[in-house]
Formats: structure tokens, sequence, C-alpha cells
């Protein structure tokens, strides 16, 4: 018998069987912890100390080839994943390099590397880099942090809840 814990309100199955409800498969309520790494090996994220991730499977929540390694493994199944870029965030864009006056930016700010917060039109948050300081310019990196990097990810599934059959 599985235990069942709540996580965000909703009864997780906890159990190492591979029957359909508890596999992850498109529709499937997933939790799992994770590491992720960069191709340097330096640690960019993780789940330690926190709550799991929280997905569900096959709507495009978590990058591509994260979501497609997950895909058929079980309660308490741990995984190794590599995603290249076209997988996760993408190559790097050189559309996404902008010039903007200097003065439009805080004194503090006119470092190569300095991470920023710009507002996208839709008003959500977007994180922005410095990537040039010119004599009366700035340019910004638009691009995903993580854009054009492969990354590894060590998973562990912590919960699955099969979808509602109708």
């Amino acid at each position: 018998i599985g235990c069942i814990t709540v996580l965000l309100g909703a009864p997780y199955v906890h159990s190492a069987s591979s029957d359909q409800n508890t596999i992850v498969q498109p529709g499937s309520e997933v939790s799992f912890d994770y590491t992720l790494t960069d191709d340097s090996g330096t640690i960019v994220d993780s789940s330690k100390g926190k709550a799991p991730m929280h997905y569900v499977h096959g709507t495009g929540q978590i990058i591509p080839g994260l979501e497609r390694e997950l895909a058929g493994m079980t309660v308490g199944g741990e995984k190794k994943v590599t995603v290249k870029a076209e997988e996760a965030y993408g190559p790097i864009d050189p559309q996404a390099f902008q010039e903007i006056p200097k003065e439009k930016l805080p004194p503090e700010a006119l470092k190569v590397g300095t991470m920023l917060m710009a507002q996208a039109p839709t008003g959500q948050g977007v994180p922005v880099r410095v990537h040039e300081v010119k004599e009366s310019t700035v340019v910004m990196d638009f691009n995903h942090p993580l854009a054009g990097k492969t990354l590894s990810f060590d998973v562990k599934i912590t919960g699955i809840k099969a979808t509602a059959k109708k």
C-alpha cells in the first residue's frame, strides 16, 4: 500500500509499482526533486531544502528535453538527464541583443554581467544581462540566462497523480 501525501492540495500516490496510475504520462501531475548543473558542472538551481518542482506532464510547463526524459518514470525513480540547448532554452538569439542609452540604467548596473529585470509588454518581469558597455550606450542581452547551454538534471520523482478518468 502506497502512502498519500498532500502537495499543493492534491494527493500524490507514492508507490514503486508501474501500473498506469503511477507512471509519468500525459496529464499526470508530477512532482520531482532536482539539481540542475550547466555544462561546466556549476550548480545553477536545486530543489534541495525547498518543495519539489510540480508540473502537469505533456503541457509544456517544463523544458521539452526534460519532459521527454521523465515520461514513463515511476515514483522513487532517479535519473541523470542531459538536455541540449535546442531542447532547453534554445540557442543564443543574436536578435535578442539591444543597445540602450547609458543614462537609462543606474550607474551601479554599468558592469558587464550585471543582471537586471526588465518589464515585458505583458507586464511580466524578464531577466536581462549587461553584455557590453560602450561610450554612450549599453548592449543588453535579452536571451534567457540559460540559452545556448547544455543542461544536466539529477532528478528523482517524488509524486504522481494520474489524470482522473472520465
